[in-house]
């Protein structure tokens, strides 16, 4: 099966309705500070910064983002502030459990369980102020880049990892702009 990139504007096919896969978007991936959308939408914006965000994203690959020059990465997101309400500040964690990788052109899994990305980027919404929190506005993301095998030596087979963890460990922690860079760097170290 091929899978075309979408412009937004193919029209749903109804009798009765008119709508589109915009129209779609727009209902639902609106809350960015959701869990499930800010998961998606990080992956969006290390692909933005990597430029391959014109690549279709491919949900159920055992990574997330394929970069030019062949590096596997894995984008795990987490938030201080939530959708719902919130008596305090949530405390991040990533999860980072190893898996079954499923190859989805051969419809089979592999048997070995293992975290199959080279980089990981932890992408953390840091802003801390429900009334101002705006997930679009990249100053608001802090992105720390480790290579996977800093990740199995200090974690094992542990399934989440805190934020506090993280900074325990060999890493580059980057901004936006230079999140490209950032990881290459953390390949090659």
């Amino acid at each position: 099966m091929t899978f075309t990139r979408k412009t937004g504007f193919e029209e749903i096919i109804s009798k009765n309705k008119t709508a589109s896969v915009l129209d779609f978007w727009r209902w639902a991936f609106s809350d960015l500070v959701g869990n499930t959308e800010r998961g998606t939408f990080a992956e969006y914006l290390v692909a933005l910064a990597c430029n391959v965000d014109k690549n279709i994203r491919i949900s159920w690959n055992a990574y997330d983002l394929d970069l030019e020059n062949g590096i596997k990465v894995e984008v795990k997101s987490s938030a201080y502030i939530q959708t719902w309400k919130q008596s305090k500040l949530s405390t991040p964690i990533f999860k980072i459990n190893k898996t079954f990788s499923w190859d989805y052109v051969e419809n089979k899994y592999d048997n070995v369980k293992k975290r199959h990305a080279d980089i990981y980027v932890f992408a953390l919404l840091s802003h801390q102020d429900k009334k101002t929190i705006n997930p679009l506005d990249t100053n608001q993301w802090d992105f720390f880049i480790i290579n996977k095998e800093e990740l199995d030596d200090k974690m094992g087979d542990a399934k989440q990892i805190s934020l506090n963890q993280i900074l325990k460990l060999k890493l580059i922690k980057s901004n936006f702009e230079d999140l490209n860079d950032n990881i290459n760097k953390c390949f090659l170290s």
